[in-house]
């Protein structure tokens, strides 16, 4: 060991290293933001070295903690600037691991069309479903992380999982089914053809782009299989340009990169049921794209 090196901060520094992946999983599925969950992570690191580590018990349920209150936070603040966003808010979408798509528990969490039901919980409620739906947390670490009582946060936990439950999509649908529907999607989408289209959306879909009024979005969530299919094929028509798109793996399930004229445009992620799409997310705003280059770890544990 160096000599000028501190024991403590070296400490310090591995446990958080340890659990950095669990701690930017916890932050990002709270906030739907990448950027703003690395914000919430260095705040929490600055916390976690003013800590005198001969008083914590439990380094993992210490770190969640002090996460879970930075992001909790962040929350209020971000709710706020939502208000204020141009056009439909989507997440910001993650180029995810592999194995996150194996482990059905953190894809289905990581869903947009998940993490868009989450968006309709207040900032506690939301926080106390992330912590004790997703990661399992005992209901008195999660007190401890949001400022109730146990018996509060049980009932706040009771009033968000059946708020979830009712809005929640009806069916999980295997990796495979939903890499199917894509790409009958993405052949109908590369040749313009609108009956491919109809062919695999619902009567029911629902389109929602996110430009945030930096690229051209539709306003509103544009909603009926007709609608959408024509909003689609128009777009591509009137732009003139050459559309292409590349199979990958976003929030834990298939996703696809559009590129026009060789340059990204966007992020589609799918809603799928019945074999057919319900769910239509098109993030295009470039601020929400710096994590589709690079594989992002998460974890639950």
């Amino acid at each position: 060991m160096d000599e000028h090196s501190d024991p403590t901060t070296d400490q310090a520094t591995a446990a958080f290293l340890t659990h950095r992946n669990l701690l930017f999983t916890v932050a990002y599925e709270m906030l739907g933001s990448a950027a703003d969950a690395e914000d919430v992570l260095q705040e929490a690191w600055l916390r976690w070295t003013r800590i005198d580590l001969e008083q914590v018990r439990d380094e993992r349920a210490y770190l969640v903690r002090i996460t879970t209150r930075r992001a909790l936070d962040r929350l209020r603040t971000l709710k706020r600037r939502k208000e204020a966003y141009v056009g439909p808010w989507l997440p910001e979408p993650l180029l995810t691991t592999p194995d996150v798509a194996e482990d059905v528990e953190l894809a289905e969490s990581l869903s947009m069309a998940l993490m868009l039901v989450l968006e309709t919980l207040s900032p506690t409620e939301r926080a106390v479903f992330v912590l004790r739906e997703v990661f399992d947390v005992a209901y008195d670490e999660i007190a401890e992380a949001v400022g109730k009582t146990p018996a509060t946060v049980r009932q706040i936990a009771h009033r968000a999982r059946r708020h979830v439950e009712a809005r929640r999509p009806r069916e999980t649908v295997s990796p495979d089914e939903t890499r199917a529907v894509m790409e009958s999607f993405l052949r109908a989408l590369e040749t313009g053809d609108t009956q491919g289209l109809l062919d695999v959306l619902a009567p029911d879909v629902v389109l929602l782009s996110d430009g945030g009024g930096v690229r051209q979005a539709a306003p509103r969530p544009i909603s009926g299989a007709g609608k959408v299919a024509r909003y689609i094929v128009g777009g591509i028509g009137k732009a003139q340009v050459t559309l292409t798109g590349e199979l990958t793996v976003i929030n834990g399930a298939p996703g696809l990169v559009v590129r026009v004229d060789g340059e990204t445009d966007g992020v589609i992620a799918l809603q799928v049921e019945g074999a057919r799409i319900t769910g239509l997310y098109y993030v295009r705003n470039p601020h929400k794209l710096t994590r589709i280059e690079s594989e992002v770890r998460l974890t639950l544990r």
